[in-house]
């Protein structure tokens, strides 16, 4: 049967973003679908993002398209156009090598998404602070190349 019983799926609480910045993302819980789903051409991310608490840093990918549904509750996505609240229902594109830095806060009595995008393995900007990911070699780097 195809359907994934997401309380079966264990779920990641925080990020894996080096201090300091990992706290913004301290409170998100995800659950990695694409295993239990079979599938493998794509990474499927189900987020549980509390009230007040980041989805991530605000990042783009250079060569990774993401694409974003809203299942339940409230966010504020903040990108490089500003601030625009999301609810159930809306979709959200993220075309790779853009430059368009995002991420989402969640609303009030927090929210739940899906986000989807090819298995990770470009660099990753992250606009605001000093902090990339190298592709290559998956490992965060200060903006100057040196490690973590």
């Amino acid at each position: 049967m195809p359907r994934i019983d997401l309380a079966t799926v264990p779920g990641q609480t925080g990020s894996g973003y080096p201090a300091p910045f990992d706290r913004a993302a301290g409170a998100r819980v995800c659950r990695r679908l694409e295993g239990p789903g079979g599938i493998s051409d794509f990474n499927i991310t189900h987020v549980e993002l509390p009230e007040g608490a980041w989805s991530s840093q605000r990042h783009w990918h250079e060569a990774e398209d993401e694409f974003l549904v809203m299942l339940s509750g409230a966010a504020t996505l903040v990108d490089n156009h500003g601030e625009t609240t999301l609810g159930a229902g809306d979709c959200v594109a993220f075309p790779k090598g853009d430059g368009n830095g995002h991420h989402l806060i969640g609303g009030p009595g927090g929210c739940v998404f899906v986000v989807w995008g090819v298995p990770e393995a470009s660099a990753c900007h992250y606009p605001d602070i000093d902090l990339a990911l190298d592709g290559a070699t998956g490992q965060y780097k200060h903006k100057d190349g040196t490690p973590y």
